[in-house]
């Protein structure tokens, strides 16, 4: 039986030696904070293991001597590298106090201190001491202290191999053993109260709250006795009507909450009863902290390379639960989202992950319940009003809804509302909820919102590139996802179940029956036509790439975008087309950190009357990257997707060594010193921390991962030591020139 490959991918590059080191030194925090080697301030190098030492005393008896051992590069520098005696408050005190000049917790290129600190080395028993220097390696020990002093350790054995490790290794260990931990949330009676926290919560009394579907009677009991059990946390256990509508949706934001998400039956290994609980996910990071749709997909890239897969499993189980019971993915998973999606990745997460559970039992149940989750789901949310233009058969980014996008910061639409409050003599707040109640009707307002509400669903918010137009656009994005979408069911029915694959009750939505058989040819026709209709629409022959298509004017769209790409990763493209993107497109969007967003030119001047927006020109996103190197590798552009790459590693890498381990949720691409630096909307997340960063963010985690797998044997190295993309190019071309020179 032949298994449904994913989008295309680049091949797993072999583990470099030495990046996991048998001794522990690059255990994760718990593991090397727990040694016993804090505990016995055990100060010398490590012993040998008990049979080790029983041989060589074996030896000694007889007379004879230790045989020589030839050992690997690798292994000569780890076990006698240097080991330092740390007093972990008094250290991190004189630390802070000398080298964390702007007292901000953090020690980066921008402190003014000597950036030298003594420490005592640990063979000396603290006699001798050694001098740790440089901005990176001090904000290393900044972090290995404030973790230290989580652990509750007052003295440690410190490596100093824990200080000076190469960058890609030490970040993506981070993510490896702490990022992911971090970001993983589980709603159920163990952290309904860390889940239920929402930081954009805009009311008087933000308490924990819970909505549970009609469809999930055991859970609402179950809340239902916690709530009574636990009163001290103050859960608000709510059930939600049959039928979610814009109004009701709009009422209920005046008691947002969290929605309920798939719960699995286990038995309590204490009492032997059988309770629920919740399956874990991973959020995005920030003030962004429930299940998110797309950024759930780009995440998921990165757990699989991990090899966390039973937590990308379960992030598509929960995706299911919310289609058969919300009707679609969420735009996340908080009452607010009831009406509006995101970009719809579905099919492509769920093979990813039956790719690597195929042999175990239920992955084929798991994979049927996948693919009719998205069937409901593109027949439901993407090819029914308002979603659907009849005339070019394509979809927009359209979700229903009344008044106002609630979850916003504070003020964020005041300039909007100003002269129509000020006009009835009204407070920003009565005029607000007047408007958001249909007392006062304001037609300009309804269509602008409408497309702020797209605009949101799209994930892009916001760009120029969508104002006062989204809900309008048949986007190139969305309509190569729905191809994705249309090839992966087709061959999914096709070679896993045989061609034919019943649709049962509960994922029955428009002209579909129960008992229903499909079959793969409907889809194959499907996404023929999509594609038709793509070139036709979408496509321009003279620009060399796609374009948005607006369906109030009959017209195609001008903005230069980087989604363009994402016909490569849902392979939409012919060679054709994908040859002149890279000739074309690809340098209207390259800068020295990847791939933009937007050009400048299509972004349009800036100013205090037209602020910038984070997903316009100078800013680079992780899905954008990640998408456009798989795309560009599916059609073997090879050495286009490993510069592309590399460009986003080295300025992660960079920003990393250079900012005390900061990992954040976009990057100006433009700037080669602190790209993390944003100033656009929101502002950037993830910047944040003390000390120590515990999460950096979900999709720039997973896109760092990912990337590595991207990149040669050769980059991983270059990008280790930090040398910029040209540098690296033109030392190969020496070698090469060299080379040469050498054979004539």
């Amino acid at each position: 039986m032949t298994t449904p490959a994913a989008t295309t991918g680049p091949p797993a590059q072999p583990r470099s030696r030495g990046s996991v080191d048998d001794s522990g030194v690059f255990d994760d925090a718990k593991t090397y904070y727990a040694d016993e080697r804090h505990i016995h301030n055990r100060a010398g190098p490590r012993t040998r293991t008990y049979s080790q030492n029983s041989l060589i005393k074996q030896m000694e008896r007889m007379g004879l001597k230790e045989p020589y051992r030839r050992g690997s590069h690798d292994e000569s520098t780890i076990p006698h590298s240097r080991r330092f005696l740390v007093q972990v408050e008094p250290t991190l005190q004189s630390l802070q106090s000398q080298e964390d000049t702007d007292g901000n917790m953090q020690i980066t290129i921008e402190d003014n201190g000597p950036k030298v600190l003594s420490l005592r080395t640990a063979a000396s028993n603290g006699h001798n001491r050694f001098d740790i220097r440089g901005t990176y390696m001090l904000s290393n020990l900044l972090q290995e202290l404030s973790l230290a002093k989580e652990y509750g350790r007052k003295q440690i054995i410190l490596d100093e191999a824990r200080l000076n490790e190469n960058p890609v290794n030490r970040l993506s260990r981070m993510i490896k053993d702490h990022f992911w931990e971090g970001l993983t949330r589980r709603i159920d009676a163990s952290s309904i109260e860390i889940a239920a926290r929402d930081p954009k919560d805009w009311t008087d009394d933000p308490r924990p709250r819970i909505y549970i579907p009609r469809g999930a009677p055991e859970q609402f009991e179950y809340y239902t006795k916690l709530a009574q059990d636990k009163p001290e946390i103050r859960l608000d256990v709510q059930l939600l009507p049959e039928k979610i509508t814009p109004e009701i949706v709009r009422d209920m934001n005046a008691k947002p909450g969290l929605l309920a998400v798939d719960m699995e039956e286990v038995v309590d290994p204490e009492t032997g009863v059988t309770t629920l609980r919740g399956r874990p996910f991973v959020v995005p990071g920030g003030r962004f902290n429930e299940l998110y749709g797309w950024d759930s997909y780009m995440e998921s890239l990165g757990l699989l390379v991990n090899d966390k897969v039973d937590l990308a499993k379960s992030m598509v189980l929960n995706f299911c639960f919310c289609i058969r019971h919300y009707g679609k993915i969420l735009n996340a998973t908080r009452s607010y989202y009831l009406c509006r999606s995101q970009p719809p990745f579905l099919t492509d997460m769920a093979l990813r992950v039956y790719d690597k559970i195929k042999h175990e039992p239920g992955a084929l149940e798991f994979l049927r319940v996948a693919i009719l989750a998205a069937i409901k789901e593109y027949h439901s949310v993407w090819m029914a009003e308002p979603r659907l233009d009849p005339v070019t058969g394509l979809s927009r980014y359209r979700p229903e809804g009344r008044g106002i996008p609630p979850e916003t910061e504070a003020g964020h639409f005041v300039h909007i509302l100003e002269p129509y409050f000020q006009k009835r003599g009204m407070t920003f707040d009565e005029f607000a909820h007047a408007y958001n109640h249909g007392d006062i009707e304001e037609p300009e307002l309804d269509n602008y919102f409408m497309h702020d509400r797209a605009v949101r669903e799209s994930g892009h918010d916001t760009t120029y590139r969508f104002e006062g137009v989204c809900a309008d656009l048949a986007t190139i994005d969305l309509n190569s996802l729905l191809f994705k979408y249309e090839t992966d069911i087709a061959r999914t029915i096709r070679n896993v179940f045989h061609d034919k694959l019943v649709i049962p009750e509960e994922y029955c939505v428009g002209n579909l029956v129960p008992g229903q058989v499909e079959a793969s040819a409907i889809w194959d026709r499907r996404s023929k036509r999509r594609k038709l209709a793509i070139d036709k629409y979408l496509w321009n022959e003279k620009e060399g790439m796609y374009f948005d298509y607006n369906t109030a004017k009959r017209e195609q769209c001008t903005y230069v975008s980087a989604t363009t790409f994402w016909a490569l990763w849902a392979g939409v493209s012919s060679p054709k087309q994908a040859a002149a993107m890279v000739t074309k497109a690809l340098p209207k969007l390259e800068a020295v950190g990847g791939l933009l967003s937007g050009n400048e030119e299509s972004r349009g001047e800036i100013g205090l009357e037209r602020p910038n927006r984070q997903w316009d020109y100078p800013y680079g996103w992780a899905p954008q990257q990640m998408l456009a190197w798989t795309g560009l590798y599916r059609y073997s552009f090879t050495e286009e997707a490993e510069r592309l790459a590399y460009k986003w590693l080295f300025m992660i890498t960079k920003a990393f060594v250079d900012f005390n381990g900061v990992v954040v949720e976009k990057y100006d691409v433009t700037r080669p010193i602190d790209p993390h630096r944003v100033d656009a909307e929101y502002g950037n997340q993830g910047l944040d921390f003390k000390g120590v960063a515990r999460e950096g963010f979900g999709w720039v985690n997973a896109s760092y991962i990912y990337g590595l797998q991207i990149v040669n044997a050769h980059m991983r190295r270059a990008l280790g030591t930090l040398t910029p993309y040209e540098t690296f190019v033109k030392a190969l071309e020496d070698n090469r020139n060299k080379a040469l020179a050498e054979l004539v």
